[in-house]
């Protein structure tokens, strides 16, 4: 199994619950300004991120929620890898509205935000 990126959950902003119940993710690098970190999950690397970015059907994995990947921006896995940023929309799209976006198949947004605490891991790797 390929480990695309990893990393671990620092913190959660106040205003991540409102943006999740609308399908979106916003993934920091510890360090964001604080108007960012009020909408973000932030976090620290682990692993990677992988220079090629991760195929559509990756799994993206948090703590015990599994999403696969069905589009990711042309944009997405180099702003990862520059500032650990990225938008992820759990809309199950086959296209990314933004060239910098994830998008991921649906997943229930209340077992999404309980997933959202620090200490949780947060994977894109090979689907199983």
């Amino acid at each position: 199994m390929t480990v695309f990126y990893q990393t671990k959950i620092t913190d959660v902003g106040p205003e991540v619950a409102e943006l999740i119940e609308g399908g979106v993710l916003i993934l920091y690098a510890v360090g964001a300004p604080p108007e960012l970190a009020e909408v973000s999950v932030l976090h620290k690397v682990e692993t990677g991120p992988t220079v090629e970015a991760p195929p559509v059907g990756a799994e993206l994995r948090i703590g015990d929620v599994s999403a696969a990947l069905t589009a990711i921006g042309e944009l997405a896995w180099k702003k990862v890898a520059d500032i650990g940023h990225v938008v992820i929309n759990f809309d199950g799209a086959d296209t990314a509205g933004r060239p910098g976006e994830l998008c991921a198949s649906k997943v229930d947004a209340a077992i999404l935000l309980k997933a959202l605490a620090p200490g949780a891991a947060i994977a894109i790797r090979s689907a199983a």
